[in-house]
């Protein structure tokens, strides 16, 4: 706990008091959470590599994403040792950091599961969904359970605010206690829920998922130090969160591991994020947007996840209300996409004849390299967007 140690800059030494500053420990949480991943990725990638993940169901993956091979999963190992000993040093306790990151471990815990049964117990699809729903709501329970029970939160907490508003659209104040904390936890839980699939969802391509969750982190996490520092709050008329400058600290320091995995996750991967990072990932931007009271701003700053997400949804509702027997005797409906989640489609030449699109954009499919730098894009440039509108009030 590092943080403590500026107390001593009147007696010991001078520059200790940087310690005390919340910008001085993010860059210095991030660099080691980086410098730590770099020495951490290639043991693990070795012990990892001894594992392998069986191939998926061909109904689920199709033949079109990734498979396991000779390249290693559960390589949000790299992020979260790293990041974890990052935030224990540098970041102070405070109650909106403790709720995020029981969330992120929560999930994180949710994901190593599932890939451990997949590359040890050797289970091809690994927890199921129920299995992972009850897992992630748990984790979510916990994180917002926390922030309800503390006086000091709990009418943030049950705040909510929308971009372009100028105040939360619902406080405290207009609904009775019990009213206001049952509409928090269901909120809470819908926003961890789908922003952890979301991210997961996306984890298709070598370096497409966490390329996009370092975008959305840095927008989040720059977000979370003006929502600390009540003249920015004032200025931006948005949302005062007491405490959420530390959940910066906590951003930068998952942001390192990120950029520590990312070196390995670039194509050709050296080895996959699993569902012990992307489950986490999703589930920490998810709390942290809806802790700082922005939980619609990710539907812009996660711009590529809720494609990925909503894709993936629209096509499977389609198909449901839309089926029929073929003349195979296999089930046959309508669809939007040649494949979901989106990025499948861009790799796509054609739907088959048996499975048509409504989409046929692109004629011919993309480089692999290309769907991800312009996935990349337009998650810089949804954060971008999401980072302008808290001048639009």
């Amino acid at each position: 706990m590092f943080y403590y140690l500026h107390e001593f800059a009147k007696t010991v030494w001078g520059p200790l008091r940087l310690f005390e500053y919340q910008s001085f420990r993010a860059v210095a949480a991030g660099t080691l959470a980086l410098m730590a991943g770099f020495v951490l990725a290639p043991t693990l990638i070795n012990r990892l590599g001894r594992l392998t993940q069986p191939e998926r169901s061909k109904d689920i993956m199709d033949g079109i994403a990734k498979t396991g091979g000779k390249v290693p999963t559960m390589g949000g190992l790299i992020i979260f040792i790293p990041a974890l000993l990052s935030a224990f040093l540098w970041v102070r306790p405070s109650v909106p950091a403790v709720a995020a990151l029981i969330v992120w471990l929560g999930m994180s815990a949710v994901g190593f599961v599932d890939d451990y049964m997949k590359v040890v117990s050797k289970k091809p699809d690994g927890l199921s969904a129920l299995g992972k729903t009850i897992g992630q709501f748990a984790s979510a329970g916990a994180g917002i359970g926390l922030l309800l029970a503390v006086p000091a939160t709990r009418a943030q907490a049950i705040e909510v605010w929308v971009p372009f508003a100028k105040h939360a659209v619902l406080s405290a104040d207009m609904l009775p206690l019990w009213a206001g904390a049952a509409v928090a936890v269901v909120f809470f839980l819908i926003v961890t829920w789908s922003a952890s699939n979301a991210v997961n969802l996306t984890d298709g391509i070598d370096g497409l998922s966490v390329g996009c969750v370092i975008t959305t982190l840095l927008s989040f996490g720059l977000i979370a130090y003006l929502a600390g520092h009540k003249n920015f709050a004032d200025y931006l008329k948005i949302s005062r969160v007491e405490g959420a400058g530390e959940l910066t600290v906590l951003t930068a320091a998952i942001l390192g591991g990120c950029m520590a995995f990312m070196w390995h996750n670039a194509k050709p991967a050296e080895i996959y994020m699993g569902d012990l990072g992307a489950l986490g990932l999703g589930g920490f931007i998810g709390a942290l947007a809806f802790i700082i009271n922005q939980p619609f701003l990710l539907v812009i700053v996660g711009g590529v996840f809720v494609a990925e997400f909503a894709s993936a949804i629209a096509q499977r509702l389609l198909f449901k209300f839309t089926k029929t027997q073929g003349p195979d005797g296999k089930p046959a409906g309508m669809r939007i996409f040649k494949k979901t989640p989106l990025h499948h489609h861009f790799q796509m030449d054609a739907a088959p004849e048996s499975k048509p699109a409504w989409l046929k954009w692109p004629n011919g499919r993309w480089a692999d390299e290309k769907i991800v730098v312009r996935f990349w894009m337009i998650s810089l440039l949804c954060g971008i967007l999401g980072l302008a509108t808290l001048k639009l009030r």
